[in-house]
């Protein structure tokens, strides 16, 4: 009887079969769901759709009508940082492939990954592979591909020749004036433009009325404190200064708000070059002074000590002022 007992448990048992993914592997369990409450607001709120995008409408609008006569072409996205390159061709994927696009597309950082290595190697294995249970065309993203070099573009340049049956390529990047005119002419280009302040702000107010949190309106100042960059009044003081004071003085000056608010010497150049545009000076002068300022911000780029060049500008402000008194 016991034998009967445990034959009939043993056919009632479910058999569990190996996943289709490996010869006797177990069955995968997916990846548990991010957290959103955890998720920075910046990944929390990245547009998921092509209506999400704020503002390039026009541009959204025109990949949509790509999208539906199944005409998609190569993409070049170029245009200032933040204005949502890379938020809209993940949103063009979800389009095209739904919520597994991941699947289907090769998302690369060219500054990180930017030699011809990648573009032989990772790039154009994704490339020659088909996909086997979906028809269509697959998505290789590169970002900041204008960081990429020039030998690796002319190799990319072969491959989006070669493969376009199978993949479409989206190229972004900052500059469009580094990216060869060979993959340019390959390729749709849209210009991203800066997104308007008052798009911004009705974005901004939206996520902080969905988090339900207090906020207070803030003035320049201290924008400027929490950024860390200097405030335009110190500028005009320091320049100024630079200008009219005693070389001692006003190295003490500049040495004292550098460290009371925690300055960089660069930041401090960027500034005074703004600022000197505004000042009514002899073209001469401000040329000399112009150049003299580009030479500084290489030199300390180069790693030089910033209290040298700072002497060195100075000095630079003091020839400039007898530049402009001679004629």
């Amino acid at each position: 009887m016991d034998s009967e007992e445990d034959t009939r448990m043993e056919e009632d048992t479910p058999v569990t079969w190996p996943s289709a993914k490996g010869k006797g592997k177990a069955a995968d369990v997916g990846p548990e769901p991010y957290d959103l409450e955890n998720l920075p607001w910046v990944e929390k709120y990245r547009p998921v759709t092509l209506d999400d995008v704020v503002s390039h409408k026009d541009i959204t609008s025109t990949i949509e009508r790509f999208i539906e006569k199944n005409r998609l072409p190569h993409l070049l996205f170029y245009g200032p940082p933040g204005t949502g390159k890379t938020s809209t061709i993940l949103a063009v994927a979800r389009r095209i492939y739904g919520n597994d696009y991941k699947k289907q597309i090769l998302e690369l950082n060219a500054s990180d990954e930017r030699g011809i290595d990648v573009v032989r190697d990772r790039i154009k294995n994704f490339a020659e592979t088909r996909t086997l249970f979906s028809k269509g065309y697959k998505l290789i993203i590169l970002d900041e591909a204008d960081m990429m070099t020039t030998a690796a573009q002319a190799a990319l340049r072969r491959v989006i020749e070669q493969y376009t049956k199978n993949v479409r390529f989206c190229i972004i990047c900052n500059y469009v004036n580094k990216i060869i005119p060979a993959i340019q002419s390959r390729c749709t280009r849209f210009r991203f433009s800066p997104l308007p302040i008052s798009e911004v702000e009705k974005r901004i107010i939206g996520v902080i009325e969905t988090e339900r949190v207090a906020y207070d309106m803030t003035g320049e100042t201290e924008v400027y404190n929490c950024t860390g960059n200097p405030h335009p009044s110190d500028i005009e003081t320091i320049v100024n200064s630079m200008f009219s004071d005693e070389f001692t003085t006003s190295y003490k000056l500049i040495s004292a708000l550098k460290t009371e608010r925690g300055l960089a010497l660069q930041d401090l150049l960027i500034g005074a070059y703004e600022y000197i545009e505004e000042i009514d000076f002899k073209p001469h002068a401000r040329i000399y002074l112009l150049d003299f300022i580009a030479t500084t911000e290489h030199r300390l780029a180069a790693g030089a000590n910033e209290k040298i060049q700072l002497t060195a500008l100075l000095g630079a402000f003091k020839n400039a002022v007898e530049l402009s008194q001679r004629s």
